[in-house]
């Protein structure tokens, strides 16, 4: 019997409750992977004991990323909990040995962990950005892959997506190439020069039949 990786997989806190989203944990078990949650621990020891558990890691989406930014956060967008931060980048900087997916804020946080820089607001900073918050009135758009990219393998050239992001990728950081594009121009994926790190701008799990090559190659990589 094949053993299912152990896809760690974080969480948002707010007042003091870790919480997550169950599509993240649906998507990462449909796709053959073992969902652990990981927990907000303080030290770094315990951090990097609990990364040895993992053969991969998802960072899930958030509110705001302050990291790398431009700007100031909107009044409808609140900055992520610091005690989501300091276990994210805990966990992020001592993964190192499996693959990393990110997921909306998961792809920002890759994103400013690498150097890279965010918008506050793309809709306000970025010239003719379409509405790509659902709470602001933004729809499903296409988002077009790069060719030779690996989500462009995965997914196509071109995939219809959800859209719940007001923060951007203004630039992107170091070992890291913008492959996936809104209509706007505005990044919506992002891979590592090395294939490690992958990251997305929309949310899969919300659409897991349609984004369902996406998923399985990534726990079919946390398996070697």
């Amino acid at each position: 019997m094949t053993t299912r990786p152990r896809i760690g997989i974080t969480t948002g806190c707010q007042n003091g409750q870790q919480r997550v989203d169950i599509h993240y944990i649906r998507a990462i078990e449909a796709a053959g992977g073992l969902p652990l949650i990981v927990p907000m621990l303080e030290s770094a020891q315990a951090a990097a004991d609990f990364a040895a558990l993992l053969d991969g890691l998802v960072i899930t989406g958030g509110p705001g990323i302050t990291q790398g930014l431009i700007g100031e956060l909107p009044p409808d967008l609140p900055p992520t909990d610091p005690a989501r931060t300091a276990s994210d980048a805990a966990i992020f900087r001592v993964f190192t040995a499996g693959p990393v997916l990110g997921i909306c804020y998961g792809m920002q946080f890759i994103n400013a962990q690498a150097g890279g820089t965010i918008y506050a607001d793309v809709m306000a900073q970025q010239p003719g950005a379409l509405v790509h918050s659902a709470e602001r009135g933004g729809t499903e758009h296409p988002v077009t892959f790069a060719a030779g990219s690996r989500l462009r393998g995965l997914l196509g050239e071109s995939l219809p997506v959800n859209t719940y992001h007001i923060q951007a990728i203004a630039q992107t950081g170091d070992g890291l190439r913008a492959v996936g594009f809104a209509p706007d121009g505005v990044i919506e994926a992002i891979e590592s020069h090395d294939g490690r790190l992958i990251g997305v701008q929309f949310h899969p799990e919300r659409f897991y039949e349609r984004s369902r090559p996406l998923f399985e190659d990534f726990v079919a990589r946390c398996r070697h």
